[in-house]
This record gives structure tokens, C-alpha cells and sequence, in this order.
């Protein structure tokens, strides 16, 4: 939607008749156009901000009033202001190009497609020379933004205003506001890329002519805002380009003597094109490029009225001499060396050059003025480049070193092992000039050779590096080396003659198996259940995932009935012997307390573990010699709950 009454254009008879008048007086001024060139890195073309005013902010909506606020950022800051280069593919909703397709070196995207009630801004001041009465630019943009159905001041936008900072006017026609609300803006499509149902409406690159005629020593500024929408959910952004020439020249204008036809681009964008002949009496086409073949007469004119999308923009006319001194110089680029990465030859297009290299091995695209290039072996390239016309054929060559690296990492043996097991780890590369082994992405002191042999665990990788300069790492590979753990003698396990109890292995393994089978429920089982008249001693194999194996043992005795038993004296000296006292459980399948109490009645311990026990002291001091009285409870095999007391000594 538009926020600003846009100036219709009326094709009267009078407009031609001025047309027609001023055309002698733009005539005079041709070849000072000619060699008017832009401010400086207005285009982007250094692929920086050099020049450029980046601010942040975020919007609200106030009143009913879309309000953003920004504050300089003295520099782009990520995802907010973000710079493209050629090659910088697709946009993921409008599937149009990243890059301007108007030979562009460099294109920028203001803001993202995150939300968060963010605003976005960048300004470009110049002054137009106090002796250029004729002087005009032209920007292009492209727009993605979500439609959420929000009000009119809530929704996602782009505002672009041109201004004349010198007068405080705004050049109305070239400035105005995009925001979606209630039907499809003029020149936008809806994208099939919907990541959260939420429509996202699109206009592919659109062209807008700033004619900044009469202007003579004012200060232009350029200001291009975006912003989501004020619920901080939905997104806007947009992509701006600003083309390297301010004049009305274009493609074309100048031609090889040798060219068979011509062919006269007008700049890119518009939507509709009406080329004339030099009085106005002749509609030459309608089409962006015009054809002339075989080529006019030198110093031939003509002139083309352009039409923005739907009055997004000003109608202009701009002008073309046609004459025959252009000269093309063939750029194949500097030398370059193949590593892993293919390498960018050549320069960024002109429009209406044509390109062809040779030979074709190892490019990309051998019709483009810059593709990338990936020799297996060290290749010269030949650049050709000519008009579209067919003149101004030039040559240049490029040789493209190739280092030669092969990063394929070979294994021998396995990754994952026991140090028993007679396996180990080989990691083979192929011969480079130098290599070096990384061990956790720490470089492995002696390790240069094409075969290394892992003795720890870890991450492992490989450099290789060239005489050229290249270097190029392998896969890692991740290896695991093992050692077995010491087997151990399970405590003394009691179970009461032919009533089920379970028994319980070490659980650091993937695997395990009781032996001899005799009396268990399932003997490859963590936790198998006992049952028998007599006692058994078992061995316990746990095998781990990298194949070690352990051995520990068990020996289950069997009783007649249930029982806690708790011996009558214990010496905490710690030799070694008698230690601690604690319950032995004799078909207890769960401890559910044991204390101990001094003559006093005061509780010094207490637990519900089988296997710990009190070692004497009373909240870390110890105790004398005295007697003391237990009491313990617990769970039998047989589901019933048992209850013991007594006494013990405390000896010192």
C-alpha cells in the first residue's frame, strides 16, 4: 500500500513537444554524462559499508500510527545489514536472485526473516556537483515480508524515502511505503514457502529512476528502512542495489566498430519500455533490449520511456548516443592455486560483454565472465570476450596451479577394541609434502608419516600440506581403546533353601553370563533369580561394547529359614578385620532398617543398606568400649517382614 499520492504521467502532445525541446540541450551534455561516474561505493561495489549509515531499532505500533525508531549502529551489524556477493544463489521465498541481475557485483539485504520486532536502516549522503544540472540515479529493490492480517500500523514493511537534504523535500516519487493489508500489493506475488503458515508475500527485483535534474550542489540523502510486524512474531526484509553509473546512459550506448548488430540495453526493472527514435516520430520497440542490425550510423539517438511497477517509482526517459569507440580488455584474473576449494577466475560481468573460456576442464560455466575452477592438474585457461555485436574480440590467459591433495583417510583394523583382544587402530593417508597428525585438535609430536597407529582414545585427523600453500584436513574419526576392568568377589549372598531369591552382577557391561547355569531363572540376566536346596558358587563373564571381557564370582549359600544375623562384639581399628557392624542377611530380600543404641536408648546408627555398617563413632568421634543394642528389620524371600534385636560389644 502506498503512502503518498504518486504523480501520474500524462502523455500529451504538449509533454512530447518538450520532450522533443529538451532533447537538443541533453544532446550537449552527452559526453560529460558519459564520464559521470557515482559517489563513492554508492553501489556497494567494494563489497563493504564504506560510505553507508547502518542503524537498528525495533517498531511499535502508536495510535494507530506505525512508529520505528533507529539508533546508529556505526556499522552493519550481522543478519540485520548483510552484504552479497556474486553467486550468492536464491532467495528461499521469492526464488528470485540474491544478487541484483543488473550485473552487479554486490547486493545487500536489510533485515531477516526472524521476527522480534525489529527494525532495520541504512542512509547514503552525497552532493551532486555544482556542475551537474543533469544528473540522475537508479536503485533497485526486491521485498519479503509475512502478511499476519495484523492492522494497517501493525504489519511487516519496507520504507524507502529519497530526500533533498539541502531544501528538506522528499522526492516523492521515488519514495514510498510497502506493507501488505487486506489484498495483494501491485507487483507481488505470494511465495510457496510457508514455514509457519503465515502467507509471505514477495516482489522480485523492481527498478527506480531518481531523476535529480536542476540539482546542482544539493545534498541527496538515500534512506531504506525494514520492519516486522509489532507483535514481534512476523517478518519483514528487503534486498537494495544502487547502480554504478548516475546518468542516463545504458548498455549499449557505445559499440564496437567491428560489430555486426548492436544491441541497447535500457537499465533493468520496469515494467514496461517504449523506445523512440531521435524526434519522437518512430516507436522503435518495447522491449528492454533494442536491436539494431546491422548497427545504426554512429552518432545515431535515441530515447526510451520507462514505466516503474505500478506507479512504485517515476517515469522517466532516458537517452542514448550510439557511437562506435567502445574497446573490450579480456580479465581471465590473477594466477591461482587449487587446493580443495575451487578458485574464482576472471572479474564481474559488464553487460553486453560475451563470454567464452577454454578449455572447459575442470570450470563450472565456460559462458560466464568469472566461474570457478577445480583442475586435477596444473591447467591454463583462455579467456575470450567480445560485444554482444559480435566486435571487440580480446584474449586473456589465467594458469590455475593444482596442489594435488587428496584427503581420503583409510582404516585399518577397528575403531573400537580391547587392549586384550590382539586388535588395534591404522589411519593411512596418501603422500603430501608434509602431513601432521591431530590427536583431540592437538598436533601429535612426531607424527608425520601417511600411516599412524591410535594407542589412546580420542579424535583423530590428519593435515596435509603442499609446497603451494594448500592445505587440506581429513575426516575425523573417532576412536575407543579399552582396557579391562579387574574382576571382584561378590559379599557372601545367603538364600533360604528352595524359595526364590535375586541376585545382582555389575552393570558397566553389554553383556553377561552366569556359570555354570545350575539353579538361576536366566543366566545372560543382570539380576538372575536363585533357587535351590544347596548352595552354588557362580562366575560372572561381562563383556563391555569394545569386547573386554571380566570375570567375578559369587558364592550363594543356602539356610534353612529366614535370619538377620549380627555378630556379638566388632573392634573399629581398622585392621582390616571386624570393622563394622552390620547385618548378615540370610534370605532378606530388602534391609528395611538396622540401629544401633547405646544404654542410654540415644540412637548413635542408622541404615537401610545390606552392606554398610557402623564403624564406632557418634556424629565423628569415637566411641568407647561399651555394650550396645541393635534392632533390625527386614523383608524375607517368603514376602513376610522379620524383626531382630540384640547386643553387641564395642571393643577398643
Amino acid at each position: 500500500m502506498k503512502t503518498f499520492n504518486i504523480a501520474k504521467a500524462k502523455k500529451t502532445a504538449f509533454y512530447r513537444c518538450l520532450l522533443l525541446s529538451l532533447l537538443l540541450l541533453n544532446t550537449f551534455f552527452f559526453n560529460l554524462i558519459l564520464a559521470q561516474s557515482c559517489p563513492a561505493n554508492i553501489d556497494f561495489e567494494s563489497g563493504t559499508f564504506s560510505g553507508w549509515s547502518c542503524y537498528t531499532g525495533s517498531v511499535a505500533s502508536v495510535a494507530g500510527q506505525n512508529v520505528i525508531t533507529l539508533f546508529n549502529s556505526f556499522g552493519p551489524v550481522p543478519e540485520r545489514q548483510t552484504m552479497y556477493g556474486p553467486n550468492a544463489g536464491l532467495d528461499p521465498y521469492g526464488n528470485f536472485p540474491i544478487n541484483c541481475p543488473n550485473g552487479s557485483g554486490h547486493s545487500i539485504r536489510l533485515g531477516n526473516n526472524t521476527g522480534g520486532g525489529q527494525a532495520e536502516g541504512i542512509s547514503y549522503d552525497f552532493v551532486i556537483p555544482a556542475n551537474r544540472d543533469i544528473y540522475s540515479l537508479i536503485y533497485h529493490y526486491a521485498v519479503v515480508f509475512q502478511d499476519p492480517n495484523h492492522e494497517e500500523s501493525q504489519q511487516p514493511r519496507m520504507e524507502i524515502e529519497i530526500a533533498n537534504v539541502t531544501d528538506n523535500t522528499v522526492i516523492s516519487c521515488s519514495s514510498f511505503t510497502f506493507f501488505p493489508y487486506g489484498s495483494l500489493l501491485p507487483g507481488f506475488f505470494v511465495s510457496n514457502n510457508r514455514t509457519d503458515g503465515t502467507p509471505v508475500l514477495c516482489k522480485s527485483w523492481s527498478a527506480v529512476s531518481i531523476n535529480l535534474n536542476g540539482m546542482a550542489g544539493k545534498t541527496i540523502r538515500l534512506f531504506f528502512k525494514t520492519a516486522d510486524c509489532t507483535f514481534r512474531r512476523h517478518f519483514g526484509y528487503a534486498y537494495l542495489d544502487v547502480n554504478s553509473e548516475c546518468s542516463g546512459e545504458f548498455v549499449g550506448a557505445t559499440y564496437c566498430s567491428d560489430d555486426t548488430a548492436v544491441n541497447v540495453t535500457a537499465p533493468f526493472g520496469y515494467q514496461q519500455y517504449t523506445w523512440f527514435n531521435n524526434n519522437f516520430t518512430q516507436v522503435l520497440g518495447h522491449s528492454q533490449t533494442l536491436v539494431f542490425n546491422p548497427p545504426p550510423a554512429a552518432g545515431t539517438t535515441v530515447a526510451v520511456e520507462v514505466v516503474p511497477y505500478n506507479g512504485y517509482g517515476c517515469l522517466d526517459t532516458l537517452y542514448a548516443k550510439l557511437i562506435d569507440t567502445l574497446t573490450i580488455v579480456a580479465n581471465a584474473g590473477p594466477d591461482e592455486v587449487f587446493c580443495s576449494t575451487p578458485v574464482q577466475l576472471g572479474v564481474n560481468p559488464k553487460l553486453g560483454w560475451v563470454y567464452s573460456w577454454t578449455p572447459s576442464t575442470g570450470l563450472n560455466n565456460t559462458a560466464i565472465s568469472n566461474p570457478f575452477a577445480s583442475p586435477s592438474i596444473t591447467s591454463s585457461y583462455i579467456l575470450t570476450a567480445r560485444n554482444s555485436g559480435g566486435g571487440c574480440l580480446s584474449r586473456d590467459t589465467v594458469l590455475v596451479h593444482s596442489a594435488g591433495l587428496d584427503n581420503t583417510m583409510t582404516l585399518a583394523g577397528q575403531l573400537v577394541y580391547c587392549t586384550d583382544s590382539g586388535d588395534s587402530t591404522i589411519f593411512r593417508v596418501k603422500a603430501a609434502d608434509s602431513i601432521q597428525w591431530y590427536r583431540n585438535g592437538i598436533p601429535i609430536t612426531g607424527a608425520h608419516g601417511t600411516e599412524f597407529r591410535p594407542v589412546q582414545s580420542g579424535s583423530y585427523y590428519a593435515m596435509l600440506f603442499s609446497f603451494e600453500g594448500c592445505s587440506l584436513a581429513t575426516e575425523k574419526r573417532d576412536v575407543l581403546i579399552d582396557s579391562p576392568r579387574p574382576g571382584i568377589r561378590y559379599p557372601l549372598q545367603y538364600a533360604v533353601e528352595n524359595l526364590p531369591m535375586s541376585l545382582q552382577a555389575r552393570t558397566f557391561g553389554t553383556s553377561v553370563v552366569w556359570t555354570p547355569d545350575n539353579y538361576l531363572t536366566n543366566p545372560t540376566s543382570v539380576t538372575p533369580v536363585f533357587k535351590s536346596p544347596v548352595e552354588q558358587e557362580y562366575r560372572i563373564e561381562i563383556t563391555t561394547a569394545t569386547g573386554c571381557l571380566t570375570i567375578d564370582t559369587q558364592l550363594v549359600k543356602t539356610v534353612k529359614n529366614v535370619d538377620i544375623y549380627v555378630p556379638t562384639a566388632f573392634t573399629p581399628n581398622n585392621d582390616g578385620l571386624n570393622d563394622l557392624l552390620r547385618p548378615t542377611l540370610m534370605g532378606v530380600k530388602k534391609l528395611n532398617y538396622f540401629r544401633v543404641y547405646n544404654r542410654w536408648g540415644q540412637m548413635m546408627y542408622e541404615t537401610a543398606t545390606e552392606r554398610a555398617g557402623w564403624d564406632g563413632r557418634l556424629r565423628g568421634l569415637e566411641q568407647g568400649s561399651q555394650v550396645v543394642v541393635w534392632t533390625a528389620e527386614g523383608l524375607g524371600v517368603d514376602g513376610k517382614i522379620y524383626m531382630k534385636k540384640g547386643t553387641s560389644v564395642l571393643v577398643r
